[in-house]
């Protein structure tokens, strides 16, 4: 939690601020009973005001300064009356002050850590990410956060105001009298213990509770984004049973914590009560008796200064049971916060090295990548593969053999194991991020669009595109046409992840957004698996006629979509590649790439004629 302290010192004036204000709305609240006990004494029950046994030079001093030397006792009750909604009044702006400047301290603290945080989780590895978990992020930037925010926002108003009812009206009870003191301060440390005991016991339920809340939200963000595979698959009522189990996990764990917190009402309540009843059975004893020097008033004040100090301790226990919550809270923000990015920027010495320039684009140099904490063999072994600029590589192999995964680590979502990646002639770990994406254009086969308008997702790739490069990136995709088919064309609104929009739509959306960044490096990784032959033959061809200087790695499942690249890589169910050739050769030399075009092929999918045919 002491980590978290920094995000006060842009708003120290308001943190500041708030407690000093604190203690005016306190100090009114104190003062209001002792007040209404001259009120009660010498208004009401007629004690005489200058008497030197329970008369008040204060009380004298307020009603003289309103109606002179000489008043009655309604005169008392008006002034002292009048003085009571002063302070009443300026009790209410100190306090609405001080609520104010802890809520905007508390809410500046929230913004600036909700914006580190979140900026740090971009700035994280897909693998680290994977490790916390959509849902555990999500909750962490909204619940863990809001409950930080609520915590401070607290702690500045209670910090002071809890201490000072304690204190303030201890003191002034002993000034009423001792004896009222000592019956509130033998009530005070039965309520300690048993708030002691029941924080003890709540506090690590916390803890447990943001993580079945994690649970929750992973659950519900996996229905959400999956609906239409619960749906296709008739899982509605098993994911509905999934949620209720977790959802009842999470009713148990908060049921128990409420549950033990519940204790702490009712010995509230009984401890107030006694204490009130023992105040006012020892106070009617004193006041009975004559030249006792207790008095009817002092027995009232007495009355509301014991709930006070009561209260006050009950408040303390609030803000220990928040401190429980948002230290738990606290300790999963610091670990996002304290969480370093495990791929990170070059160094800037060697961005300014003057390397010659190489006639390769890309080059796989005996590369070998396992996937983080996986004890299984590697993922891809021993690659060695020299891309030259401008070239086609297309690259294909069966299912599972990690074709995505070598094009993934171009720019660097995960690095290598072993060995080395150059782009133009330099290792791609000496490069900054920034400068390695933006060389590289990735079209994914699973695609990502936002809620927005067809030519703001397609500015996602280059933010100062003009319109003009965004129509020209559409017509090399094959895009523009079906957008002009909308009654709004290019300001078109798509509905969350592309759902109003066809595979095929939203994959050629996905390749003019990383067309409109013109990339020296266009990866697209079985990104036409939605098109059909002959819209794939044009993309091909617009590809081929408008990218003659750009280096396009293209992975693909079907033969049909490599069969005109510069060299098909094939990539061995090992993690190996054997062959890199043209289409005809690997048919001589490769019996992977042989049985994929005999099942593709020879099984009558497609025939090399038909292909030619949709070609033409």
């Amino acid at each position: 939690m002491k980590k978290l302290f920094k995000y006060l010192k842009p708003y120290a004036g308001l943190a500041v601020i708030s407690p000093i204000l604190m203690i005016g709305e306190v100090t009114a609240d104190l003062l209001l009973p002792y007040l209404m006990s001259f009120i009660v004494n010498y208004g009401i029950a007629g004690m005489d005001i200058s008497s030197t046994q329970n008369g008040s030079a204060i009380a004298k001093s307020l009603v003289t300064l309103f109606f002179g030397p000489d008043f009655s006792r309604i005169q008392i009750i008006i002034a002292l009356g009048i003085c009571m909604l002063i302070i009443t009044l300026l009790g209410g702006i100190f306090g609405t002050s001080a609520a104010y400047t802890a809520a905007k301290a508390a809410q500046g603290l929230g913004l600036d850590l909700r914006k580190d945080a979140y900026k740090k989780v971009m700035h994280l590895s897909i693998e680290q990410t994977d490790k916390f978990t959509t849902g555990s992020l999500v909750t962490r930037m909204t619940n863990d956060i809001s409950l930080i925010v609520e915590f401070f926002e607290f702690l500045l108003k209670i910090f002071i105001r809890s201490p000072m009812f304690f204190i303030g009206g201890t003191v002034l009870l002993l000034m009423l009298n001792v004896k009222f003191a000592v019956i509130v301060l033998m009530c005070v440390p039965v309520l300690a213990l048993v708030i002691t005991f029941v924080l003890k016991k709540a506090i690590p339920q916390y803890s447990v509770l943001q993580v079945k809340l994690d649970k929750i939200n992973s659950i519900v963000q996996e229905n959400v984004s999956g609906a239409r595979v619960v749906k296709a698959c008739n899982k509605e009522e098993y994911e509905a049973e999934r949620f209720k189990k977790a959802n009842k996990e999470l009713k148990t764990v908060n049921y128990k914590v409420l549950k033990l917190m519940s204790v702490i009402s009712p010995v509230l309540t009984i401890l107030l009560n006694v204490t009130v009843i023992a105040i006012i059975y020892i106070g009617g004893i004193n006041v009975s008796i004559e030249n006792s020097g207790m008095t009817t008033g002092a027995v009232m004040a007495a009355i509301t200064y014991a709930t006070q100090i009561i209260f006050g301790v009950m408040m303390m226990s609030n803000m220990f049971q928040l401190i429980s919550r948002a230290t738990a809270s606290a300790k999963r923000i610091n670990e996002i916060l304290e969480c370093e990015p495990i791929i990170v920027d070059g160094t800037e010495e060697t961005q300014k090295l003057n390397l010659p320039d190489s006639d390769f684009a890309v080059c796989f140099k005996n590369v070998n990548f396992n996937y983080p904490q996986s004890t299984d063999r590697p993922v891809l072994n021993n690659i060695n593969l020299n891309i030259a600029k401008g070239e086609t590589l297309a690259v294909i192999g069966a299912t599972g053999s990690g074709k995505s995964t070598l094009v993934s680590l171009i720019p660097r979502f995960y690095d290598v194991t072993g060995g080395e990646i150059t782009v133009n002639g330099i290792p791609i770990k000496n490069y900054k991020l920034s400068d390695l994406r933006r060389k590289t254009g990735y079209v994914m086969q699973k695609t990502e669009l936002f809620s927005d308008t067809v030519i703001n997702n397609i500015k996602w790739g280059n933010k100062n595109a003009s319109f003009g490069d965004v129509v020209t990136a559409c017509k090399i995709a094959q895009a523009d046409d079906y957008i002009n088919g909308f009654s709004a064309k290019y300001n078109t609104y798509i509905a969350e992840k592309g759902a109003s929009l066809s595979g095929g739509q939203k994959q050629r959306l996905s390749l003019a957004r990383a067309l409109v960044k013109k990339p020296e490096i266009l990866i697209l990784d079985d990104a036409t698996s939605a098109l059909d032959l002959a819209t794939e033959s044009k993309l091909r061809k617009a590809l081929k006629e408008n990218l003659q200087g750009t280096t396009v790695i293209m992975i693909a499942q079907r033969i049909a979509s490599v069969m005109e690249a510069d060299r098909i890589a094939v990539l061995e169910n090992n993690g190996t590649i054997i062959h890199c050739a043209k289409h005809n050769e690997l048919l001589k030399i490769s019996d992977t790439y042989r049985d994929i075009y005999n099942s593709q092929i020879k099984s009558g999918a497609f025939s090399e004629k038909n292909i030619k045919e949709v070609e033409e």
